[in-house]
C-alpha cells in the first residue's frame, strides 16, 4: 500500500477537521444522501482522489444506491439510470469541478438545468457539497491519502 506524504492536514490542524466535516454535514440537509455520494464520487474521479473513489461508492451502498448505477457515474451522459435531477447535478458537479476547461465555467444551460430541478435552498447545498467534496480531494490528492484506509 501507498504511504501518504504526510500527516493529512485536518489531522496536523484538527479545527480544519472540524470545519470540513461541519460544512459536510450542512449540505445533508435536504438533499438525498445518495445524490451527494454520486457527486461526491464524479468529483472525485475527476479529480484523481484515490481515497475517496475507494470510499464514496461504500457510503453510497450503504445508502442504497446499486452497483450498476455506481458503475455508470463516469458516463452517466450515456445511461438511462440517473433522473434529470441527478443528471443536473453531475453536471453541475463537473462545471465546478472543472473550473478552467472553459470560459463559462457553469454555463446557463448547466445552470438552468440545476435551477429547474433544485429550489434556492437545495441548489445551495450542492453547490456547498460540490466545493467540500473538491477541498476533500485536494487535500488527499496533495499528501497521497492511500485509498483503502477508510473503512466504511
Amino acid at each position: 500500500m501507498t504511504q501518504a506524504r504526510m500527516n493529512h492536514p485536518v489531522m496536523v490542524v484538527p479545527d480544519a477537521m472540524k470545519a470540513l466535516q461541519a460544512l459536510g454535514d450542512l449540505t445533508k440537509n435536504g438533499l438525498p444522501e445518495k445524490l451527494l455520494e454520486l457527486v461526491h464520487l464524479r468529483a472525485s474521479q475527476i479529480n484523481g482522489c484515490s481515497a475517496c473513489v475507494d470510499m464514496h461508492p461504500k457510503l453510497a451502498k450503504n445508502a442504497g444506491e446499486t452497483d450498476e448505477r455506481l458503475f455508470a457515474v463516469a458516463a452517466w451522459r450515456e445511461t438511462p439510470y440517473f433522473s434529470d435531477g441527478e443528471r443536473a447535478a453531475l453536471a453541475l458537479t463537473e462545471a465546478l469541478t472543472r473550473l478552467s476547461d472553459r470560459a463559462d465555467a457553469v454555463s446557463d444551460a448547466v445552470w438552468s438545468e440545476a435551477d429547474k430541478n433544485f429550489d434556492e435552498a437545495e441548489l445551495a447545498a450542492l453547490i456547498l457539497a460540490i466545493a467540500n467534496i473538491n477541498v476533500w480531494n485536494r487535500l488527499n490528492v496533495a499528501v497521497r491519502q492511500p485509498a483503502g484506509v477508510w473503512k466504511g
